[in-house]
Parts: structure tokens; sequence; C-alpha cells
């Protein structure tokens, strides 16, 4: 890569001036886009980047040789780093005008650089659907057709990796919300929007591949027995990448292989991306519960000790080796490692012989009153836990004779009303449900403050 690119090209965007080195790069780019080709003349260029300077809200220039400059001076002092970089160049036409290129690599940057910034999700729709209209198609050019199958297989397949990672990156990100408003936020506001509803959904709906997939596989292997297609596809891949016909003839049969076993593999990335999807979201609501809930048995104290350990140590900023210097832990628990002992450091004391005396068997009658105590309660802690089919049911009653409603609307008198708000909203994503939602404005209920959303009969 480093005999494309010069050694110093990323100076600017890792020096303390990268942000008026990306702003000034936008500029230049916004203006040259617009034109037939890359290149624009320098002093056009110099006005626009003397316009940005003399701005309120440009980017401050530190430790840089021109700045304590003018803005036009700033603006040709810029114009000759990103030259000095590797960025743009500079040439002379015969009227001895210069003019200002984008190198080509620059050019590439520039725009993944700025699908990052805007957040651009990929559009799986579009690949899926050019690899099916490529393979369906009838064509005078089969090596040209393969390999545009076969870069969009692999945009494909790098998009739905990128996928599975951000996911990952969401779970990892999870730990980091303290309270209850942070992880409904990164759950409803950014998960749900980023993944869910740009990718998620659309990769189970409209872009799923196993609508197209069978018709794509079958019609590449019928491609793969065809001595025909095989040879006349070898000729012109040969012609494009200067290789014999016998080196061409095994790339096509290797594209060919390599797309059919991406498509029949997809499955075992579109099921960890669901099982990760799901995690996710039952993580969030757990996390949610914990945090929610307030008991003063075992299980609540545990839990309050835990989060004051939390806190001491985020605000602290300790390590994980830093626990042993909080000092409340010294008069409340003792931490301590312990090696593990095999069966053989342990002592067998040598037994006696002992004469065994029967004893008799009391048979006892069940306490009929504790029994059905203990049935009741196992009842009341199943109909407690929250299932979808239960949800299901709850929104249909509380919706009634109703077309629609507000989250608003809903019982909201306690804790558990609360849970059943959040899987209200979550389950509304899902597509064999029989509800839809659709979030509205923040409200405050009883102390409660969450999104309201519209809840609609399908």
């Amino acid at each position: 890569m480093f005999r494309v690119l010069p050694g110093n090209f990323f100076v600017p965007l890792s020096s303390p001036n990268k942000t008026v080195y990306w702003e000034c790069i936008c500029k230049l780019f916004s203006v040259m886009e617009h034109q037939l080709s890359f290149g624009v003349e320098r002093e056009v260029l110099v006005d626009e980047l003397q316009y940005y300077f003399e701005q309120t809200a440009a980017a401050e220039i530190v430790e840089e040789d021109f700045a304590g400059a003018d803005s036009r001076g700033k603006a040709n002092g810029i114009l000759r780093r990103l030259e000095n970089y590797g960025w743009i160049e500079i040439e002379t036409d015969k009227s001895y005008v210069q003019r200002v290129n984008f190198k080509e690599y620059s050019v590439r940057l520039i725009k993944t650089l700025l699908e990052i910034e805007d957040g651009k999700q990929i559009e799986y729709q579009g690949y899926i659907y050019t690899i099916y209209s490529l393979v369906r198609g009838n064509t005078d050019n089969p090596g040209v057709v393969l390999l545009q199958i076969l870069e969009n297989t692999d945009l494909l397949i790098t998009g739905l990796k990128n996928l599975n990672s951000n996911i990952k990156h969401y779970i990892d990100e999870l730990t980091k919300h303290s309270t209850v408003a942070e992880i409904m936020d990164a759950l409803f506001n950014d998960y749900i929007t980023n993944i869910v509803d740009k990718a998620y959904h659309r990769l189970l709906t409209s872009d799923n591949v196993s609508k197209f997939r069978p018709e794509i596989i079958e019609r590449l292997e019928s491609r793969s027995r065809s001595k025909s297609y095989i040879e006349k596809a070898s000729e012109e891949i040969a012609g494009l990448q200067e290789t014999d016909m016998d080196a061409a003839r095994e790339h096509v049969y290797r594209y060919l292989h390599e797309i059919i076993e991406a498509f029949r593999n997809m499955d075992d990335i579109l099921n960890e991306i669901n099982q990760k999807n799901t995690q996710y979201q039952r993580a969030a609501i757990n996390r949610a519960k914990f945090l929610l809930s307030g008991n003063e048995d075992i299980r609540g104290q545990l839990k309050e000790i835990l989060l004051g350990i939390h806190e001491v140590m985020n605000r602290e900023r300790m390590d994980l080796g830093g626990i042993y210097e909080i000092e409340f832990l010294e008069s409340l628990v003792r931490i301590f490692s312990c090696s593990f002992l095999d069966e053989g450091s342990f002592y067998s004391p040598t037994e006696g012989r002992k004469e065994f005396v029967p004893r008799q068997m009391i048979n006892r009658e069940p306490d009929l009153e504790l029994r059905q105590e203990k049935l009741r309660c196992m009842l009341e802690k199943m109909q407690r836990i929250l299932s979808v089919e239960k949800i299901g049911r709850y929104v249909e009653d509380c919706l009634g004779n109703r077309n629609e409603m507000l989250a608003t609307e809903l019982p909201l008198s306690n804790v558990e009303d609360f849970i059943k708000i959040i899987y209200v909203r979550l389950y509304g994503q899902r597509k064999n449900m029989k509800y839809k939602i659709e979030t509205t404005h923040e409200k405050e209920v009883n102390g409660f403050r969450f999104k309201d959303f519209r809840i609609w009969r399908k």
C-alpha cells in the first residue's frame, strides 16, 4: 500500500489540526465534485478556503507555521501542506493557470471517510438484486458479468460480517451504561434505529437472501456444467487479466465455486447475527430489570454492594486490581484467592467399625395447607413471567374495542407496569405480532420518563 500512498499521507488527519484539515478537505471535495473532473483553478479553491477561515465557526489552527497569518494566508498554507502530504497535485496548463487536482487514491479515501462520517448503512438489497439480475440475464460478455457477480457477492458477505461485528460492539458497550435511562436510550434510540430498523429488519424481510438464493445457486451450477459458457468466459477473462487460457479456465471454475459456496454458507452468518440480536436485547432488558429491582433480600443487598463498588471504581478510574483499594470493603467483605487443592492434599482419617442400628421410619402425613400454599406461590410466579404471547394478550386487552392507543394510556403505577411497557415497545418490532408501534415525543407518567409511542392493530 505504501508504494502508492506517500509516507506522510495520514499526517493531516493525525495532527493537532486534524479538524481544520478535514473540514478544508471536505470543502475542496464539495467544490471539485460538481466539476467535469476533480480539477479546479487554484484561485477558486483559495477563495473558498479563505471564506471558510473568515467564519466564526471555523476550527482554530494551532502549532503551524501559518497559524498567525490572515485568512488568505491560511488558505494558501493549507493547499501547500495538502500538496506536500500527497493529497492533491497542482499543475500549470498552457494558459499558465494553476489547477488543483485530487489524487486518485485521495478521492477513494475521502468518499469512504464521508460514508463513515454520515453513518451510511450498506444496502444489502442492492447487492442481492444486482447478483440476481446478473445471474438471470443473458449477455455476450460472460467473463465481465462473472467478475461483477463475484465482486457484489464479496461486498454482500463483507457487509453481513460488519453487521455481525457491530452487534457484538453494542453488546460490549452495554456494560458501560450505569442507569436504566442510558440502557433504554442505547436500546431504543441507538440500537433499534441504527441496527434493527436500517439493517437487521430489512435483512429478515425485503432483503432476505432466501428468496433469491435457490435460483442463484441453480443457475451458477448450470453454468459450471456448460462447456460453451466456460470457454467463452475463460477467453474473456484471459484477455482482461492478461493470462493464458488454462489459468483463465481455472479462475472461472474457482470464481463459480466461491460464489456458490458463499451463498450456501451464508446461513451461518445470518444465524449468528440473529443470535447476537436476541442476546443484545435480552441483555439490555435483564440489565434494566436488575437496576430497577431494589429488594431488601440477599439479592437486593448484593446488587447494592456491586453497584457501590462499580460507582467508586468509575469515579476513581480504577482498573480491576483497584478493587482492593476501596475502603468500605475492609469492613464489608474480604476478597481473597485460593489455589486448587487436589484430592491427594486432603487427609483421609481412619474410620473404625461401627455397629449399624436400624431406626424405625415414621410415616408422616403431608401438610395439605403447606402444599397448597407452595403451589399457589409457584403459580403466581409463573403468571408474572412475561412472554411474547402474554404481551400480545396484554396489548389486546388494553386496546379493547379501539384500533389504536398511546403507551401513556397503558396502566403505569409500579415498576412491573413499566417493565410491561418496555416489553410492548420491544416486541412491537417483531413482524409476527398482531400490533405495531411508532415512537413519538418523550413523556413522564407517575415518575417514569420514556418516549411515548403509538400502538395500533395490524
